[in-house]
């Protein structure tokens, strides 16, 4: 109990020291309490600029003790833009209050929890969700209805289920930038891949939505429609443990690549077959939780891990073997990396965190050119407003 009850008390201190410098560290800051916690959160499109500040969809989930449904939340928010506000309101932080630059848009009643928010770049409508099924969910987000999430109340209808896991899939997904394609992961080892591209068009008439016929305030459907179920493209087995994470290649629909509990990192091309491109044997001396595609240089992809490091590969140094090294090793956590995403503006900067609470920032191309024992090659910013 005394080692338990010292380390919350240095968590505590940690985090005051950091509360006391948020005028210094940020442009601008804004808290949002939410009444459970999240699983996922995820920024959507961005559908509104002005002088000031931006309106952005922003996407959440809630994980409740049961009381009341799990929920996926889409909220607007209000984003102000750099060297706009002042450091005296920055400073005004209140952990309990909920901002007013977060304002929820719509509910739905999702079956389950919500592991996992993706959204598909051809289409800001709509977005694909795992939760504890072999299944992926896919929502128009306009056509569905808002709903009151109240204990007894039905599950809201997905638009589409994708079908093809034979066992959960909870975590592992992926919406591709090129085309309307969904990829998965799940506990039967495999990686599943699917063309929404003919549901799509379809998706945006509200009246066809499943999830449209029954009521918006009672718990209770009329008239309900039985959602579609789309069969995949393709399966592909090289894993020998559970898919944690797989991503696409931003530039193809037929490259991608995961990451597992069996620590490899696997490239797949789905024009050859179904069998691994490339395999990368021990990646990580732990279980691998993700993996990032950058998106402004398509050779480079991070991988994060149980082992508390990141690591970054240039596929090009990957042979058909398996061989090859990361370019550098990224150890700045204290425990498993849990989160690993590549800067959408700048090819050299990413982000990581992890279960130690810490969110950091990266830029590879500062590696080697400081000598600060002190700080971790490459990073240059830390986060660390979680407890």
């Amino acid at each position: 109990m005394k080692e338990r009850s010292g380390s919350r008390a240095a968590v505590d201190e940690r985090y005051a020291q950091w509360k006391s410098l948020i005028p210094v560290l940020y442009d601008w800051f804004a808290n949002h309490n939410l009444v459970w916690p999240s699983l996922s959160c995820r920024w959507g499109p961005q559908f509104e600029k002005a002088t000031y500040k931006n309106r952005q969809r922003l996407y959440l989930s809630e994980q409740t003790d049961g009381s009341v449904p799990n929920t996926l939340v889409i909220a607007n928010c209000e984003v102000v833009k750099p060297r706009v506000a002042a450091a005296e309101h920055i400073s005004q932080f209140n952990e309990e209050a909920r901002s007013p630059f977060v304002k929820k848009y719509k509910t739905i009643v999702h079956p389950g929890e919500v592991n996992r928010i993706r959204e598909l770049p051809q289409n800001s409508k709509i977005i694909a969700t795992h939760t504890d099924s072999p299944d992926v969910l896919i929502w128009d987000v306009e056509a569905q209805p808002n709903r009151h999430a109240v204990l007894g109340a039905t599950e809201s209808r997905p638009d589409l289920i994708l079908t093809g896991h034979q066992e959960n899939a909870e975590f592992a997904l992926a919406m591709c930038p090129a085309e309307p394609y969904v990829l998965s992961g799940g506990k039967d080892k495999s990686v599943v891949l699917w063309s929404i591209q003919d549901h799509i068009s379809a998706l945006g008439d509200s009246s066809s939505s499943p999830g449209a016929s029954g009521s918006k305030q009672s718990g209770k459907t009329t008239n309900e429609k039985e959602s579609p179920k789309v069969d995949p493209r393709g399966i592909f087995h090289g894993h020998d443990s559970t898919v944690e994470d797989v991503q696409f290649c931003p530039s193809s629909a037929q490259e991608f690549c995961s990451v597992g509990d069996d620590a490899c990192l696997i490239l797949w091309d789905a024009r050859t077959g179904t069998s691994p491109a490339v395999k990368v044997e021990k990646a990580h001396s732990g279980d691998v939780h993700c993996v990032d595609w950058n998106p402004l240089d398509v050779n480079y992809i991070l991988t994060g891990s149980a082992d508390n490091s990141v690591r970054m590969w240039d596929r090009r140094n990957l042979g058909s073997g398996g061989a090859g090294s990361p370019i550098h090793k990224f150890e700045g956590h204290k425990a498993a990396v849990l989160c690993v995403q590549w800067s959408p503006d700048r090819a050299s900067v990413f982000g990581s965190s992890a279960e130690d609470g810490f969110l950091n920032v990266w830029d590879h191309e500062k590696v080697g050119k400081k000598k600060n024992s002190n700080v971790p090659a490459g990073l240059f910013f830390q986060h660390a407003g979680h407890r």
